[in-house]
């Protein structure tokens, strides 16, 4: 481990892999005690800059506020921002940090809910945030490609743990938009697991409400019962299938939109459309052959 001016120790590792204009891009990360009143800045970064302090007391500004911290808390950085921090006289700071960078960084950053205006949370001393950017230096020092996507992931656990944090106490402004917020849950839910055979119980018990008030609200919402939802997504995804795989069977269209049963699964297809799945791709099997040969007939 290295040492710095203003550093009792210092350490500082960079991302193998180099950053190309990509979405979100972990530079390097970095540790130091530092020593007693050791001070950064004023200064800008063109980055951000994320900071966990494991131990000790200091003092973060920014162009809008001034913060005391202390061990367990977490500073953000943001990009052309003037700051300056330092260290306690007596009980100087011990901390972490990550520089990341990219398209995507500014809306992932909002989304965890930090603004230039608050940019400070205390994640606690468990040790979580310790050891995520522990693991992201040790992965860079060790200079293999695979470090970014350590970075990467590391990075969304600290901005999951953020957003843990900076969004206590914030609720959505009316009931209409909760109910919205439920609903459109209900069909994310739907629209990934159709292939596996759920059911609105499951999916009732895994959002935490009562299959009654879903129900309700979901077809207050979108008109039809969830039960119907789903059933008319399996059966829009068959279609699907059945244009794109012609090598499939209809036992296999059928099972992999959560239907195993493939009577049952034809029996709702005729339903909806009108005619039996075997039809269905016929017709769409007759339809290339018959333009394909009005084309040649009309080219000749």
């Amino acid at each position: 481990m290295g040492t710095k001016s203003g550093a009792l120790s210092y350490s500082v590792a960079s991302n193998p892999v180099y950053y190309n204009e990509g979405r979100l891009h972990v530079l390097f990360a970095g540790a130091s005690q530092t020593l007693p009143g050791h001070a950064l800045g004023p200064k800008l970064y063109d980055y951000y800059l994320l900071h966990y302090v494991e131990k000790g007391a200091g003092t973060f500004r920014t162009e809008l506020h001034t913060y005391d911290l202390y061990a367990g808390d977490c500073f953000l950085i943001h990009p052309g921002q003037l700051v300056s921090y330092k260290s306690h006289a007596r009980n100087p700071w011990q901390y972490r940090w990550i520089a990341f960078t990219g398209s995507q960084a500014a809306q992932h950053v909002e989304e965890a809910g930090f603004r230039p205006e608050k940019s400070v949370f205390h994640a606690g001393t468990s040790g979580d945030l310790s050891n995520w950017l522990a693991v992201m230096q040790g992965a860079f020092a060790e200079r293999k490609e695979s470090a970014h996507f350590t970075s990467l992931g590391t990075l969304y656990l600290i901005l999951a743990e953020a957003q843990n944090h900076l969004s206590e106490g914030q609720t959505l402004t009316s009931g209409e938009s909760s109910i919205r917020r439920t609903v459109k849950q209900m069909i994310q839910y739907m629209s990934t697991q159709y292939a596996y055979p759920v059911s609105i119980e499951q999916m009732s018990e895994s959002l935490g409400y009562n299959r009654a008030y879903l129900s309700r609200i979901f077809k207050q919402e979108t008109g039809l019962t969830p039960v119907t939802y789903l059933l008319k997504l399996r059966i829009d995804k068959s279609r699907q299938l059945l244009r794109e795989r012609p090598d499939l069977s209809i036992e296999q269209v059928s099972a992999s939109v959560g239907m195993p049963d493939a009577l049952y699964f034809s029996k709702q297809f005729k339903r909806f459309h009108g005619e039996a799945p075997s039809l269905y791709r016929e017709k769409l099997l007759a339809r290339p052959s018959h333009s394909t040969s009005t084309a040649d007939h009309s080219s000749q």
